[in-house]
């Protein structure tokens, strides 16, 4: 998990991650892939699937054709994109709304069909941006869930500024603040950051604040 404050540099590291935005110095590897070099550009894209923070529905396609479409920016061909919608569908449990047009679907549900574009390809990494915002706990929990069943074939980064989103799902967090690593460590070891007789409820939040210096 990626968290820190709003304006921390989140969203443009992970922008970095997906090839969406190229270094200044320096590189983005994926193994002995770069993102920058146009001989790994299109197997490194097919590798690493990305969530930006607003997922918007395509006019008049339905879900199972949104998703299909995205397999098919992604290189795939429109048989295999329509075969892989299928599958990357259920699981994210939007197999029932395949036939819905996109922009029907509900918040958390349209959260879950960017996930399902994210996976069609067979993504090793997929980079999540502020994949909780404007959730209700109900569509937070079910987020949490989803990526505790897909995390046995995926590794995800996922980022926040909300210190409840962390939870056991995830093995270890990174605290971002004005573009600088203010922590990294186990999950564990961050909850340890606060002082001792914080209540177990507000122990993320304080050591949180305790970390950052932006807006929290």
């Amino acid at each position: 998990m990626l968290l820190g404050p709003n304006g921390a540099g989140k969203s443009t590291l992970l922008s970095l991650g997906a090839s969406v935005l190229a270094p200044a110095s320096g590189r983005v590897q994926l193994g002995r892939m770069c993102s920058t070099d146009r001989r790994h550009r299109g197997e490194y894209r097919r590798r690493v699937g990305w969530l930006p923070q607003n997922v918007k529905p395509v006019p008049s396609l339905t879900v199972r054709e949104q998703a299909a479409y995205a397999g098919w920016l992604k290189g795939l061909s429109r048989s295999d994109a329509w075969e892989r919608s299928a599958r990357a569908l259920d699981q994210v449990r939007l197999a029932e709304l395949a036939g819905r047009r996109s922009h029907e679907l509900s918040g958390g549900q349209m959260r879950r069909l960017g996930i399902a574009q994210s996976l069609i390809h067979d993504a090793q990494v997929v980079l999540l941006d502020e994949p909780t915002a404007g959730l209700d706990p109900v569509q937070r929990g079910v987020f949490r869930e989803l990526v505790a069943e897909l995390s046995e074939s995926v590794s995800f980064v996922v980022s926040t500024h909300q210190t409840e989103d962390l939870a056991d799902v995830y093995e270890s967090v990174i605290v971002f603040d004005r573009g600088q690593v203010a922590f990294q460590g186990t999950v564990r070891d961050f909850f340890a950051r606060a002082p001792e007789g914080v209540p177990v409820e507000r122990r993320a939040e304080s050591a949180y604040r305790g970390l950052v210096r932006g807006e929290v």
